[in-house]
């Protein structure tokens, strides 16, 4: 096949994934989320953080990208459901942090020092690469633009999963990029408004949160009517 169709292929499946996928995952909106949940590392922990977030992002878009069809048909579970069981998830996160007192710098310290490897690995997975960085919408969007990218030929097939999982490596390194400077960012704010500004972080993630939990059940109830 000609090499100009392939790189014209790789092309639109770049930005085809980049712009399904890019504004679902929507970094800056999650920059907040990633620094209350945060605020007691040190730097370079949360540098640490953001970087195994970005790659968490990355790993799970690909998955879901190349595999997620098959998967959901294996165990029969619908989008639907996935995105009922994400959005309870993200709601309850975001409940939490709306919630959450405030830490004494003295605890954040004493918090810092008890941290471990491992437990700064889990975190940087849940929940803040899944499901409040990379949520059901993203991964449903994910599996949306895999199964567009079949062809009837392997060439231009491979073409458009490479454009794609191009695409999802922008996006987890964008993500890595954001969540590093995202203290930089909101730190013009001041404390005062930093907690405010969180707070409202927090309200607007529950709304996605129940959002994507009414979204997935009006179509369950359209599936059964």
């Amino acid at each position: 096949m000609d090499i100009s169709l392939l790189a014209l292929a790789f092309g639109k499946s770049f930005l085809f994934a980049l712009a399904a996928i890019l504004p679902i995952v929507n970094p800056p909106a999650s920059a907040p989320v990633f620094v209350n949940l945060t605020q007691t590392h040190d730097r370079a922990t949360r540098a640490m953080l953001a970087k195994r977030v970005g790659l968490n992002v990355a790993l799970v878009l690909t998955g879901a990208m190349l595999t997620g069809t098959y998967v959901l048909e294996f165990f029969g579970v619908s989008l639907p459901i996935v995105r009922v069981a994400g959005g309870l998830i993200v709601a309850h996160a975001a409940w939490n942090m709306l919630h959450a007192p405030q830490i004494a710098n003295d605890h954040k310290a004493e918090m810092a020092q008890s941290l471990t490897n491992e437990s700064v690995r889990i975190q940087a997975f849940y929940p803040m690469a899944f499901p409040l960085t990379c949520g059901p919408g993203a991964i449903s969007a994910s599996i949306t633009v895999g199964a567009s990218m079949y062809s009837q030929q392997w060439s231009t097939t491979l073409a458009n999963f490479t454009g794609g999982l191009t695409a999802i490596l922008v996006t987890g390194f964008l993500v890595a990029v954001t969540f590093r400077y995202a203290g930089r960012l909101l730190r013009p704010l001041g404390e005062v408004g930093l907690v405010v500004f969180l707070r409202l972080s927090a309200f607007i993630l529950l709304c996605i949160g129940v959002q994507i939990l009414w979204t997935g059940i009006t179509e369950l109830i359209q599936g059964m009517a």
